[in-house]
């Protein structure tokens, strides 16, 4: 896109779809000025309608908007309006509005292309600055590019950037003796105490090591979870192997990072599990197997919360009949297919069809949409939240946000099939939520990869 020097005065345009995606934009652009065009003024107005989150977003904006306009006067307004932050200098803001504008030919009078008019008139009458149009529209951008408008998408909401990954929360030395315990400088003191062996490490702890996050070998001799770190010191914590004696609810981890996650899913101390990885890595099987293991065994939790967003990856279907649990059921088909393997006997037969069966899990297992979750407070519940990637920030938020009394939250997702627009694998609400929580010592992350998977599957994904 095209970009120019910029100079030490900068005027932001910003675009409506900016601050419907985050409605606090007009606070991250430091000390510069931010420019809302009377266009996205008028398409707020639109957007305001409505019980739709895309319509409480609008109002929020608006509502930002009129408390920063409420105490100024005519000639303040003239010359920027002060944005003052909780930290740094004060922006400004600047209501631009052309009475006289003219579109640029040969193009249509559509907001877009408005919005670009406004740019390019604001760019000639303020030659003394750099002024940038901000917008999550990619055609908007190419089309800017196209006249030669400086332009850029609105990354200050990213978890991070492009050219790091997402945490994996597995740390796996090759080789245990030279690099592990020989190749750092510490000073190891181990500690048993009821069935726990505990080992305190002083020294040189490495920059990537953060609590909740597995420390193993290359052939599963040592895997350990790090409890507690810092510069100096560390505290890491064996693992139980769940790949051969133990299994949870019959199921056995096939490698680490599973053997880890299952970890994550049955330690008391671990409120929230963000588990990461491609279709059938075993994400949503192995948390089933979790929840039933806590819920109807050892009865830690009193039932089991599923949701996940009802997005689909081609044209909506259009309205569906029946209860909450039935309308949802369409996006269910993960939840009926593991449970139906869950199920099965040895002699490869499944129980889940069989309507005692339904009847018992179904006073314990719940099936919920995410747009009903607001304002309740969710009491001694294993919640599951599938599908994760496709929720926004915000919208992840007022998941968590719901737990109360002894309740885990466990997020399932893979960033790399999200369905939602403006949504990318370093903004959406999987992401935030393993970005934010990565210092939390009651929370663990595990990013899944090598699991047996069919042959169809695999080259499914190599080729396509």
């Amino acid at each position: 896109m095209v970009r120019i020097d910029k100079k030490a005065t900068r005027l932001y345009v910003l675009d409506t779809n900016v601050l419907l995606h985050d409605p606090a934009a007009l606070y991250q652009f430091d000390e510069h000025e931010v420019v809302i065009p009377m266009t996205v003024l008028e398409e707020l107005d639109k957007h305001k309608n409505g019980i739709r989150e895309i319509a409480r977003t609008a109002r929020q904006v608006s509502r930002t908007l009129s408390d920063l306009t409420a105490d100024v006067g005519l000639e303040q307004i003239r010359d920027g309006i002060p944005i003052r932050r909780l930290s740094g200098p004060e922006g400004r803001l600047r209501l631009l509005c052309y009475p006289d504008l003219a579109t640029l030919e040969p193009l249509d009078d559509t907001p877009d292309n408005r919005i670009l008019a406004e740019t390019c008139r604001l760019r000639r009458e303020r030659a003394d600055a750099s002024v940038i149009l901000i917008t999550k529209d990619i055609n908007l951008r190419v089309k800017a590019a196209a006249l030669g408008v400086p332009v850029e998408d609105y990354l200050t909401d990213r978890a991070f950037d492009d050219s790091d990954a997402m945490l994996e929360g597995v740390r796996v030395y090759p080789d245990a003796g030279s690099e592990l315990w020989n190749g750092l400088a510490l000073d190891v003191r181990v500690e048993r105490d009821h069935h726990r062996v505990t080992y305190h490490l002083t020294g040189e702890i490495p920059a990537d090591w953060h609590p909740g996050m597995l420390v193993a070998d290359g052939d599963a001799s040592f895997e350990a979870v790090v409890r507690e770190v810092s510069d100096r010191r560390a505290r890491l914590e064996l693992i139980s192997n769940y790949r051969h004696g133990a299994s949870v609810w019959g199921v056995h981890a096939s490698d680490c990072r599973q053997n880890f996650a299952f970890n994550l899913l049955m330690d008391d101390d671990i409120d929230l599990v963000t588990i990461a990885g491609s279709a059938g890595t075993g994400k949503t099987f192995m948390t089933l197997a979790a929840a039933f293991q806590q819920t109807l065994d050892s009865k830690r939790f009193e039932r089991i919360v599923f949701t996940r967003a009802p997005i689909s990856m081609s044209e909506d279907i259009g309205f569906l009949p029946g209860t909450e649990e039935e309308k949802m059921s369409p996006w269910m088909g993960a939840f009926h297919d593991n449970m139906d393997n869950l199920l099965r006997n040895e002699d490869g037969e499944s129980s889940w069809d069989n309507g005692a069966t339904r009847q018992l899990l179904g006073a314990r297992v719940q099936i919920r949409a995410p747009g009903f979750m607001r304002g309740r407070t969710l009491n001694d519940t294993f919640l599951i939240i599938d599908e994760a990637q496709n929720f926004t920030p915000k919208q992840l938020k007022s998941l968590v946000t719901r737990a109360g009394r002894n309740t885990k939250i466990v997020c399932l997702g893979n960033v790399g099939q999200i369905d939602t627009p403006y949504l990318t694998a370093n903004s959406c609400g999987m992401a935030a939520v393993v970005q934010r929580f990565r210092d939390w010592p009651h929370a663990g992350h595990v990013t899944l990869k090598s699991v047996e998977r069919s042959r169809l599957a695999l080259a499914g994904e190599e080729l396509l």
